[in-house]
């Protein structure tokens, strides 16, 4: 077993435990280990906004309307397709957008190019996109920001873990007037105005434990920084009792729930094959997935009528081999399999082919999914108009807490 499967193995094996899906003694006593740590994690957390609140801890101040598009929990929202709707939309009603992410698991410099870098060179941030064209690819440029990039195909994206600095130059070089920060609701370098928050129906505070020994970054109770609260694979008329939790926490954000809904199957290899959702019916399935909730989209596929032959789950952005792939293949031919089905962010981390055939025996396809709002539009447009007006009004100052 190679180092980097043993190192898979280990971080499936963690998530298991904390998700409770393993038991017995090592995965008892390492919950009380994560459990402890947890309460160490909520005092850095406080202390942090609370030094933030007090002014002695300041973020950085662009000059441009800054929109954090976040969430209180790791991973699972459907972070992504929202983040695409409001670039695009912004886009469309006259703004200069750009958006700002940290590329998470994205490909590191060598480490003495890296040093040079650091310490002689001018800080300079992935272009993934300039606005004209696509210059990374997803090792580079990590999963969500390639995603970004090549659906919008309009829009500068950058990537950073210092978001402050890559802002600057989205702004300067770019002549950003709006900046989107992806995954920001957590990062406080930076002076955001307008918090927008993501909260899964599904497992809404995640298993109520903050990390390590949970998936909260943040006790909910700091739900009152969100000016704008998207409820996210919702379903029409069953979210009041998450309203009104989220009310105790909140009293004055909008609340809006949407969908993300599927639009059609996308062949990885064949850019020119696209299918209708309907060609799911009745079909035998191979499913292969790398992300945090793995059943959601296998629940999504059973709902449009599939029947799922064969699943293998890796571990969150993982990046698949060649040889993966080849072995998934095989199993699905011998089991007679229609196609095989990935998801969107999975499709990525894909090779640019899989052995020596132009197209893999079974063809693969990956689930395009776009948001659609079920509830609340009203106040998706009227946050669009502000953000969209020749000097939009800001939104209140959010309370740290």
């Amino acid at each position: 077993m190679s180092f980097r499967d043993s190192l898979d193995r280990l971080e499936q094996f963690g998530t298991d435990v904390i998700l409770e899906r393993r038991f017995g003694k090592r995965a008892l006593l390492l919950r009380w280990l994560l459990y402890a740590l947890s309460w160490l994690f909520r005092g850095g957390v406080q202390l942090r906004l609370w030094l933030c609140r007090m002014r002695i801890r300041k973020g950085r101040q662009l000059g441009v309307m800054v929109v954090s598009v976040g969430n209180l929990t790791v991973g699972g929202t459907g972070k992504t397709p929202v983040v695409e709707r409001l670039a695009r939309e912004l886009k469309d009603g006259g703004r200069n957008v750009a958006i700002l992410s940290r590329g998470y698991k994205n490909r590191k410099l060598p480490v003495l190019r890296g040093l040079r870098r650091k310490f002689f060179g001018k800080f300079k941030p992935r272009v993934v996109h300039d606005g004209k064209k696509l210059l990374l690819d997803s090792a580079w440029a990590g999963d969500e920001p390639y995603m970004l990039a090549r659906s919008l195909g309009d829009v500068p994206v950058l990537v950073h873990k210092n978001r402050a600095r890559a802002g600057s130059i989205a702004v300067s070089e770019f002549k950003a007037d709006i900046l989107i920060l992806d995954d920001g609701m957590q990062y406080l370098d930076i002076e955001h105005r307008l918090d927008i928050c993501l909260i899964d129906r599904q497992a809404p505070f995640g298993n109520e434990f903050l990390l390590p020994r949970g998936t909260l970054r943040e006790p909910p109770p700091n739900l009152r920084r969100a000016n704008l609260i998207l409820i996210t694979k919702a379903v029409r008329g069953e979210s009041r009792a998450l309203i009104q939790r989220i009310r105790q926490y909140n009293r004055t954000a909008d609340i809006v729930e949407c969908v993300h809904q599927p639009v059609r199957l996308q062949n990885l290899y064949d850019p020119a094959d696209t299918r209708p959702l309907s060609d799911l019916r009745d079909k035998y399935l191979g499913v292969l997935s790398g992300i945090a909730r793995p059943e959601s989209f296998e629940g999504t596929l059973r709902d449009l009528g599939a029947k799922i032959e064969i699943t293998t789950r890796f571990a969150d952005h993982h990046r698949f081999r060649g040889k993966e792939l080849e072995d998934f293949v095989a199993r699905c031919a011998r089991r007679d399999a229609d196609f095989i089905v990935t998801t969107e962010k999975d499709a990525v981390r894909f090779p640019t082919r899989i052995g020596d055939a132009e197209k893999p025996e079974v063809p693969i396809y990956y689930l395009r999914v776009e948001i659609e709002i079920i509830a609340g539009q009203e106040h998706w447009d009227r946050l669009i108009r502000r953000l969209t007006q020749r000097r939009p009004v800001v939104a209140p100052e959010r309370v740290l807490v």
